[in-house]
C-alpha cells in the first residue's frame, strides 16, 4: 500500500537524527549562532527585523529537513498568517509585511539589483531543497501522479510566453514579475502538494493548520473592532481583501462535515469559531466575497447528494429567511451601523449616486476599467498584449493608491483575455475546469464523510475565487494563489486515499 511505503518512508527518511558525538559542539554552535546574528544586526544597522528574519529562517531550514511535512506546513501556516497588503488604516500588519516584499525592498539589500525574490519564495524554495535532498540521498520518497498536468502544462507554459512576449515588446520587467508570480505560486503548489501530504493523517494535519491561522485572522479582526469600540471607526475595511474569501472555504468544510456527519474535532472547533468568524466577514466590507459566499453555498447544494441536500436545506432556509428579513428592513439604510450589510449588497447594484452611497464612484471606475480592457483587446485579440505592457486608457482613471494600477484592473478575468489573448483564456478556463470535473468525480465517490467534506472544499474554493476576481485584485495576490494552489493540489491524495480504501475493502 502506498500509504504504507509513505509513513515508513516518513519514519525513517524525514526524520534526521542527531549524531550521539553531536552535545559537545553545542556550545560552539550556540557561540557561533549569536556571533552571525549579532552580525547581521550591526550590518543592517541595527535592524532588528533582519536579526529577527535570520533566527527564523535558520530555524524554519531546521524543521523542514527535519520533517519536510512539517516545513511545508509552516510555509502555509506563515502565507495565511501575515498579510501582502495590510487593511487601509493599518499601514503595518501585527506580524509585518516583508515577508511578500521583494527583498530589495528591504535596506539591507536595497543596493542588490537582482535581489527580486521574496521571503516568501526563498520559504518555499527551503521546501523544495529540502524535497529535492531527499531524492538525492535516496531516501524513501513517494512521487504523486499529477492529475490534470496536460492541460495546467499548457496553461502555464501559455503565461511564460505572455511573459516573454510582453517583455519582447517594450514592457517592464519588474511590473511583469508581479503579474506573472502569483500565478506561477498556484502551478508550483499544484504540482507539489501531492509530493509533500499523501497520508490521510497530513491532510487532517494541513487544515489544522489552514484553520489555526484563519483562526489568527479571525481574532486579529475581532481585536481591532474592540480597539475601535465596536465600530467601523470611519474605515472602509478591517481585514485584508483576502481574509474574507478564505473564511468562506471554512464554512464550506463545515457544512460538509455537518451534512455528511463526520466525526471530527475540527467539527466542533470550527462550529464555536462560525459565529466571530462570521462577525469579522461582515465588518470586513468586500462587497465580492459576499457574492462568493453566494456562489460557494450555490455550489456546494448542487454538489451534494440529494439526501444531505434536502439536510442541508433545512439548515439554509431559516438563514435566507433570515437573510430576507434583514435585507427588507434595511434596504434604505446609509452606511455605517446594523444596516451596513444591506447598504454593500445595494450598492454593488446600484447605478446612481443614490443607491450606491460612496460605492458609486468605486462601481463607476470598475466601468471605466472594464471599458478600456475591451479596447485594449481589441488591438491583440488571439496572443494578447503580454506581461508588463500596460493598458490603454481611452478613458483616463484618476490615480489611486495602486502602484501597479495601469498594468492590473480589478476586473482580473478580463485582465486575463487582455495579457494572454483568447488561446490563453481558453486554457485558463480548461486548467480550472479540469480540475472542478475531476473533484466532483472523485467527491461523488468518496465514501468518507471526513474526505467528502474536504474534497467539496477543493472545488468549492475555484468557484470562490472566479467569483471575487470579476470584482477584485485577487489572481495576482500571492495568499490567494498560495491557498488556491494548495487546495488544488489536495486532488491526487484525496483520489490515493479512496483507492487504497476500496482495495483494502475488497480484500
Amino acid at each position: 500500500m502506498v500509504s504504507k511505503l509513505y509513513e515508513r518512508a516518513l519514519a525513517r527518511g524525514r526524520r534526521f537524527a542527531p549524531d550521539s558525538a553531536a552535545g559537545k559542539y553545542d556550545l560552539l554552535y550556540g557561540i557561533a549562532a549569536s556571533v552571525l546574528v549579532a552580525g547581521v544586526y550591526v550590518g543592517s544597522k541595527g535592524s532588528t527585523f533582519a536579526a529577527v528574519a535570520l533566527i527564523c529562517t535558520v530555524a524554519a531550514v531546521i524543521l523542514t529537513f527535519y520533517r519536510v511535512d512539517w516545513g511545508f506546513m509552516l510555509f502555509v501556516a506563515a502565507t495565511l498568517m501575515f498579510d501582502q497588503y495590510p487593511p487601509r488604516g493599518y499601514e503595518r500588519s501585527i506580524i509585518g509585511v516583508e515577508y511578500f516584499q521583494n527583498l530589495k525592498s528591504l535596506p539591507i539589500f536595497a543596493s542588490v539589483g537582482p535581489a527580486v525574490a521574496t521571503p516568501l519564495e526563498l520559504h518555499l524554495s527551503i521546501v523544495v531543497l529540502a524535497w529535492v535532498f531527499l531524492i538525492i540521498t535516496r531516501k524513501r520518497v513517494v512521487l504523486s501522479r499529477i492529475s490534470g498536468w496536460i492541460p495546467a502544462a499548457f496553461f502555464f507554459g501559455w503565461l511564460a510566453l505572455g511573459a516573454a512576449l510582453g517583455i519582447g515588446t517594450g514592457g517592464d520587467f519588474l511590473p511583469a514579475l508581479w503579474e506573472v508570480r502569483a500565478l506561477f505560486y498556484l502551478g508550483v503548489l499544484f504540482v507539489f502538494v501531492p509530493q509533500i501530504i499523501q497520508t490521510r493523517e497530513q491532510v487532517h494535519q494541513l487544515l489544522w493548520v489552514v484553520i489555526a491561522a484563519l483562526s489568527f485572522k479571525t481574532l486579529q479582526g475581532v481585536a481591532r473592532v474592540v480597539n475601535l469600540g465596536f465600530s467601523f471607526g470611519r474605515r472602509d475595511e478591517l481585514t485584508t481583501h483576502e481574509d474574507p474569501l478564505f473564511f468562506v472555504t471554512l464554512v464550506i468544510l463545515l457544512a460538509g462535515l455537518y451534512v455528511y456527519k463526520a466525526r471530527s474535532s475540527q467539527k466542533l472547533y470550527l462550529t464555536l469559531l462560525f459565529p466571530p468568524m462570521m462577525a469579522v466577514f461582515f465588518l470586513a466590507q468586500r462587497r465580492a466575497t459576499w457574492a462568493a459566499l453566494a456562489a460557494s453555498v450555490a455550489g456546494f447544494f448542487f454538489l451534494v447528494e440529494s439526501r444531505p441536500r434536502r439536510y442541508f436545506m433545512k439548515a439554509m432556509i431559516p438563514l435566507a429567511i433570515l437573510a430576507a428579513v434583514y435585507l427588507g428592513i434595511f434596504w434604505d439604510s446609509p452606511s455605517g451601523g446594523f444596516g451596513h450589510g444591506a447598504f454593500l449588497v445595494r450598492s454593488a447594484f446600484g447605478t446612481t449616486r443614490e443607491e450606491a452611497g460612496e460605492r458609486y464612484y468605486s462601481n463607476l471606475y470598475r466601468e471605466f476599467e472594464n471599458y478600456n480592457l475591451s479596447q485594449t483587446i481589441q488591438s491583440s485579440p488571439l496572443v494578447g498584449i503580454g506581461f508588463g505592457n500596460k493598458y490603454e486608457q481611452p478613458i483616463k482613471l484618476p490615480k489611486i493608491p495602486f502602484t501597479l494600477a495601469e498594468y492590473i484592473p480589478h476586473n482580473e478575468i478580463f485582465w486575463m483575455m487582455v495579457k494572454v489573448g483568447a488561446v490563453g483564456f481558453f486554457l485558463f478556463w480548461v486548467f480550472l475546469y479540469s480540475h472542478v470535473m475531476r473533484s466532483a468525480w472523485l467527491f461523488s465517490r468518496l465514501k468518507d464523510p471526513y474526505l467528502k467534506a474536504v474534497c467539496a472544499v477543493t472545488l468549492i474554493a475555484v468557484i470562490g475565487q472566479i467569483v471575487v476576481s470579476f470584482f477584485d485584485l485577487q489572481l495576482t495576490f500571492y495568499r490567494n494563489m498560495v491557498y488556491l494552489g494548495v487546495l488544488m493540489g489536495l486532488y491526487p491524495t484525496l483520489e490515493r486515499i479512496h483507492l487504497e480504501q476500496e482495495a483494502a475493502e475488497r480484500n
